[in-house]
C-alpha cells in the first residue's frame, strides 16, 4: 500500500494513518480508548493491610483553579496589519498549499528518506551515494528511480527549502587600538563571530505550529482551588508580570500586545581534547512563551543563534589583566551587536504569527540568561568568588545580602575607585554588560537558577560526595578509609536495575563525570553510605536531596515552597556535621552553596528552575555542536557545522508544516500503534524467551496524547506451556491456577463458592510498558513518560530480573464484565510489607512478605490496570561489608529489608512519601 493511501484514524482530530485495519484498531484502543491515568500513592503506616485483589485503576489527579491574566499585555489576535480582530475570529490558514504538496520534495517518500538519512541516521555522504546507487539499480528493472541521485542532490533539495531558513552571518572584529608588529598575537588577530538574525529566529519560533497548545500569550497568576499560587512556566512568574507592568506604563501603544520574553544561554564546550582541544562557544535563544516541558523535551525550542569568538594567546598572557579585559569586552560587545535587531521590538510592537495561527502585536524583552558560574562571572562583571545575585561577601556567604542591580552598580562606579569596587563590592568596572544597550534589561536580574551546575554537579557531587569521602579518610586510617570507600562502591554497583538508571559497575571510580553521572549517583547514593557515616550526615544529605527534588519539579505551589524552605533549613542545620568533624574547618562560604539561599525568590521570579536549567543548553550542544563537528572533515569545521544546523532546522520546520497540514502524524516518535498491542493476545508475534528486548526500546519521553496506562509487550514468549496446570508446573508456581481463579472471580463479582473454569490458552510475557504523567522527569511535550517493567528468567545472560512495581487501589471502579477471559491481561506478583518510615534516610523500609512466617512468599494475581509504574528497591545493607558475590542481579533476593527509593526519579519522589 502506498503512503498516500493509508487508513486514517477514526478518532476526531487525530492525524495518524495506518497501513492496515489491524494497526488502526490497535492504535485507537491504545491511544484513545483507555481510562487509566496516574494518581498519587501514599505509602501509609498500615502494616496489616492485605494485598489488593479487587478492581484497580489509576485515575487522573484533578486540578481546578483559576488564572488571573495580565490586564494590559493580553496577547489579543490581530490581522497581518496589526488591527485587532473581533473575539472568536478564526486564524487565517497558514498556506495555500494542497495536501499533497511536499515541496521542495517531490513526494512523502523523498522527504522521509532525506529526514531519515540526514537527521536520524546521520549517514555519511559516501554511504548515501552507495545507497542511492543500489536503490537506482534495484528500481531500474521496473523503469523507476530512487528518491535521490547522490548526496549532493539530497543536500540541494534540503537547501532549497524556505521554511526554517535563518542564514548565518559573520561579524569580524578585533582589538580596537592601533597594533604594532611586536604586539601579542591576540591583539593582531581578527576574530570571527558567526550569528543568525535573532529577530528572524524568534519569528520562526513563534510561527512554528508544532508549539500550538504549549504556548502562553500573556503573563498570568495561577491559583489552585484554595487560592494558593502556583509557579511553573516563565509566564506564570513574577518577572514576566512585573516587566509587563512597566511596559504598559511607559508604552501605552503596547496594550493588547503579546509579551515575548527572550531567554538566552551560552556555554563553552569541547569537542575534541585529544586532537588539539577544539572548543566552541555557542549561544542559544528561546522564548518564555513556550512551556517548560517543550524546552526540556528539546523540540527545537532552543535555537543556536551564535558562535562567539574564543580569543587565545601565549601562556604568558593567561593572567595578563589587559588580555582578560579584552576577552570580557569582546564577549559583551559581540552579544550586544548580535541582539541589535531585537531592539526595535522592545519599545514598539512588531507583527508576528503565533503557533495557533493568529497574528499578534509582539513586544520583546530580555528576561533570562542560562549560564554556569564561570559564565555568570563573565556576564555580570563580578569578581570570581562573589555572588552574581547579591552583594554578600565571599568570606560570609551563609546568608543572602542586598540584591545586585545594574542601577546600584552604576552608582558605585560613579563614586568609588577600581580597587575599592573590586575588594569591597566584587565589581570589575572594566566590564560594561551588554544589557546596557537594551531597555529594561538588568544582567543581575536575568541570571536564572542553574540546577545542573549549582545543585547537581556543585552542591551534591563536588561538595557533599567529596566531603563524605574526606570524612571517611579523617575518621579512619588511610587503608580503612579506602576499604570503606571500596565497599560503598560495591554497594552502588549492587543496586538492582531500573529503567533508565545509569549503571555504576565499578562504583564512582571514573575520571570524567557528566551531569547525567551526577544525577544517577543522586538516585542511589544515600543507602550506600548508611552505617559508615554518622546518622546526622545521612540525614543532612537526605534533606539536601529533598530540597533538590522539590526544586526540580515542573511546577511548585506555595505548599511546595514551604516544603522547600523546611528541607533547606534542615539541611543547613545538619550541614554543620561536616564542620564539627573537621571536614570543612573553614565553613561553607562557597558560591554554589550560597546560591541555594536565593532559590525561593528565583522560583517566584522565573518559575520552575527545570525550565531554565543549563542541562537544556548542554543537551543542545550535542545536536548543534558535537554531532555536526563529528560530521565535518575537521578542517575549518565551523562552516560545515553551520550548514548542518541550517539543514536540520529546515527539516524540522518542514516536518512541523506537514504535520500542521495533516499530511504526517504528530510527534517525533513512531505512532504508538507501532509499539504496543491491545488486542487479542494470541495474535502477537511470538518470541523466544532467550531473546532480550532492547533496554531502551519504547522507553523515555512520549509525545502521544495518551493517559497513563500499563500494557503488555508486543510479543509473547513461545517457550511456555499454554495451559495453567502445565505452566504452573513449568515455572514452579503450584498456586498459580487457584490464584488466577480467585482473581477472575473477584473481577467478575462471583460468589466465594463459585470459581471460574479457565479453559482458554494462557500467554506469558516477560515485560510490560508503563506510560504515566511525569513532567519533572525527562518527558515529552505533554509531560508523558514511558518505562519498561521486566520479569524475565534471563536478563542479558546474567540471571533473572524481576522488577518491582507500585500498585494502586480504587474500589469505585465497577467490575469488568463481558470480556474474553482468555485475553485478560494480568500479572503474578510477590508482595512486600511496609515496615516503617526510616527517620535517617527519609525512605520507607519494606520487607518480603511471607505466608504464616514460613518460607513461602505471599503472592497474588492482579489486573494489569492495577500497576501504576515501576518501583525501585535498594537493599538495607547494614553495617557489614558486602560480599563480593552479591551483585545487581541477585540483590533483590538476598536481603531481609529494602528501602523504597523515592530518589529514583521525581515522579517517585512525589508519590512515595
Amino acid at each position: 500500500m502506498s503512503l498516500s493511501h493509508r487508513l486514517p484514524c477514526l478518532y476526531p482530530g487525530c492525524p495518524l494513518t495506518f497501513k492496515s485495519q489491524h494497526g488502526r484498531t490497535y492504535h485507537i484502543r491504545n491511544a484513545h480508548v483507555n481510562s487509566n491515568a496516574q494518581s498519587e500513592l501514599n505509602l501509609g503506616p498500615d502494616l496489616s493491610e492485605s494485598p489488593p485483589t479487587g478492581n484497580l485503576t489509576q485515575r487522573p489527579k484533578q486540578r481546578h483553579g483559576r488564572r488571573i491574566e495580565h490586564p494590559y499585555l493580553t496577547g489579543l489576535p490581530c490581522d497581518a496589519n496589526g488591527n485587532f480582530l473581533p473575539p472568536g475570529t478564526q486564524p487565517t490558514p497558514r498556506a495555500n498549499a494542497t495536501p499533497d504538496d511536499w515541496s521542495p520534495f517531490e513526494s512523502e517518500v523523498q522527504f522521509l528518506v532525506a529526514d531519515l538519512l540526514y537527521r536520524r541516521v546521520e549517514m555519511s555522504a559516501s554511504n548515501i551515494d552507495t545507497l542511492m546507487e543500489l536503490w537506482e539499480t534495484s528500481m531500474g528493472v521496473f523503469g523507476a528511480s530512487g528518491p535521490f541521485r547522490t548526496h549532493r542532490h539530497m543536500h540541494t533539495v534540503i537547501d532549497s527549502a524556505s521554511l526554517g531558513d535563518a542564514p548565518w552571518q559573520c561579524l569580524v572584529t578585533g582589538f580596537s587600538e592601533d597594533v604594532s608588529r611586536n604586539a601579542p598575537t591576540w591583539k593582531q588577530t581578527a576574530y570571527e563571530v558567526w550569528y543568525r538574525n535573532p529577530d528572524e529566529v524568534v519569528r520562526l519560533t513563534l510561527d512554528n505550529p508544532d508549539f500550538s497548545g504549549q504556548f502562553d500569550v500573556c503573563p498570568y497568576i495561577e491559583l489552585d482551588v484554595n487560592d494558593k499560587r502556583r509557579w511553573a512556566n516563565v509566564m506564570s512568574a513574577n518577572i514576566a508580570w512585573n516587566h509587563c507592568d512597566a511596559i504598559a506604563v511607559s508604552h501605552t501603544d503596547t496594550h493588547g500586545a503579546m509579551y515575548c520574553p527572550i531567554i538566552l544561554g551560552s556555554d563553552k564546550t569541547t569537542v575534541s581534547v585529544a586532537t588539539g582541544h577544539v572548543e566552541y562557544h555557542p549561544m542559544y535563544l528561546s522564548i518564555g512563551n513556550l512551556h517548560n516541558s517543550v524546552r526540556s523535551a528539546h523540540r527545537n525550542a532552543v535555537i543556536p543563534i551564535a558562535f562567539l569568538a574564543i580569543p587565545k594567546g601565549d601562556r604568558r598572557y593567561d593572567d595578563d589583566p589587559e588580555f582578560r579585559k579584552f576577552k570580557r569586552q569582546l564577549f559583551h560587545a559581540s552579544i550586544s551587536a548580535i541582539l541589535q535587531t531585537l531592539r526595535l521590538g522592545m519599545t514598539s510592537p512588531v507583527i508576528r504569527r503565533c503557533p495557533d495561527g493568529h497574528y499578534r502585536r509582539v513586544i520583546y524583552d530580555l528576561v533570562a540568561f542560562i549560564a554556569d558560574y564561570p559564565e555568570q562571572v563573565m556576564l555580570t562583571g563580578i569578581v570570581q568568588g562573589w555572588c552574581p545575585k547579591c552583594a554578600a561577601s565571599p568570606k560570609d556567604l551563609n546568608t543572602a545580602s542586598r540584591p545586585r542591580t545594574t542601577a546600584l552598580t552604576d552608582q558605585l562606579v560613579q563614586v568609588l575607585d577600581s580597587k575599592t569596587l573590586w575588594d569591597r563590592y566584587g565589581i570589575d568596572d572594566d566590564v560594561i554588560p551588554f544589557t546596557a544597550d537594551f531597555p529594561r534589561a538588568d544582567i543581575h536580574e536575568m541570571i536564572s537558577p542553574d540546577l545542573l551546575h549549582q545543585i547537581i554537579k556543585g552542591a551534591f557531587k563536588d561538595h557533599l560526595v567529596t566531603w563524605v569521602c574526606s570524612y571517611l579518610t579523617l575518621a579512619n586510617t588511610e587503608s580503612q578509609g579506602n576499604a570503606i570507600l571500596d565497599d560503598i562502591d560495591r554497594r552502588i554497583a549492587a543496586v538492582p536495575p531500573f529503567p533508565g538508571l545509569r549503571r555504576f559497575p565499578h562504583g564512582r571510580r571514573f575520571k570524567q563525570w557528566t551531569g547525567d553521572d551526577s544525577k544517577a549517583l543522586m538516585k542511589v547514593y544515600l543507602p550506600a553510605i548508611v552505617g559508615y557515616v554518622p546518622d546526622d550526615m545521612v540525614m543532612c544529605i537526605s534533606a539536601f536531596l529533598d530540597t533538590c527534588y522539590i526544586a526540580r519539579r515542573q511546577d511548585l505551589d506555595e505548599d511546595s515552597l514551604k516544603k522547600f524552605d523546611t528541607s533547606f533549613s534542615k539541611y543547613l542545620q545538619l550541614r554543620d556535621i561536616f564542620h564539627t568533624t573537621g571536614v570543612r574547618p573553614t565553613g561553607f562560604s562557597l558560591p554554589r552553596q550560597h546560591v541555594l539561599t536565593h532559590y525561593h525568590s528565583l522560583i517566584q521570579d522565573f518559575g520552575a528552575p527545570a525550565g531554565l536549567c543549563s542541562s537544556i543548553t548542554e543537551s543542545r550542544h550535542i545536536t548543534a555542536v558535537k554531532k555536526p563537528w563529528r560530521r565535518s572533515n575537521h578542517y575549518k569545521a565551523l562552516g560545515q557545522m553551520l550548514r548542518v544546523n541550517e539543514r536540520l532546522d529546515k527539516l524540522s520546520a518542514l516536518r512541523s508544516d506537514f504535520v500542521a497540514r495533516g499530511m504526517m502524524p504528530a510527534g517525533h516518535r513512531p505512532p504508538a500503534g507501532t509499539s504496543f498491542f491491545h488486542g487479542n493476545l494470541d495474535e502477537r508475534q511470538p518470541t523466544n524467551s532467550n531473546q532480550d528486548e532492547s533496554d531502551d526500546e519504547d522507553e523515555g519521553p512520549v509525545d502521544d496524547s495518551v493517559l497513563g496506562h500499563v500494557v503488555l509487550a508486543r510479543s509473547r514468549m513461545i517457550d511456555y506451556l499454554r495451559d495453567f496446570q502445565g505452566l504452573a508446573a513449568q515455572i514452579n508456581e503450584p498456586d498459580l491456577p487457584i490464584l488466577t481463579q480467585g482473581f477472575l472471580a473477584d473481577q467478575l463479582h462471583l460468589s466465594g463458592e463459585i470459581m471460574p473454569l479457565i479453559t482458554s490458552k494462557v500467554s506469558v510475557f516477560h515485560s510490560a510498558t508503563a506510560t504515566f504523567f511525569a513532567p519533572s522527569d525527562p518527558s515529552g511535550i505533554r509531560g508523558m513518560r514511558r518505562e519498561r517493567i521486566r520479569s524475565t528468567p534471563s536478563w542479558r545472560g546474567q540471571g533473572p530480573r524481576h522488577d518491582c512495581v507500585f500498585v494502586t487501589e480504587d474500589d469505585e471502579k465497577p467490575g469488568v464484565r463481558g470480556l474474553n477471559i482468555g485475553h485478560y491481561p494480568c500479572a503474578l506478583l510477590e508482595w512486600f510489607t511496609r515496615v516503617r518510615l526510616d527517620q535517617v534516610t527519609g525512605m520507607w523500609i519494606v520487607r518480603p512478605d511471607f505466608i504464616h512466617a514460613g518460607n513461602r512468599r505471599n503472592k497474588s494475581v492482579v489486573h494489569l490496570d492495577a500497576l501504576l509504574r515501576a518501583a525501585h528497591l535498594i537493599p538495607v545493607y547494614g553495617s557489614e561489608r558486602l560480599p563480593l558475590e552479591i551483585d545487581a542481579i541477585v540483590s533483590l533476593d538476598t536481603f531481609m529489608a529494602y528501602y523504597v527509593n523515592k530518589y529514583i526519579d521525581h515522579h517517585a519522589h512525589e508519590i512515595a512519601f
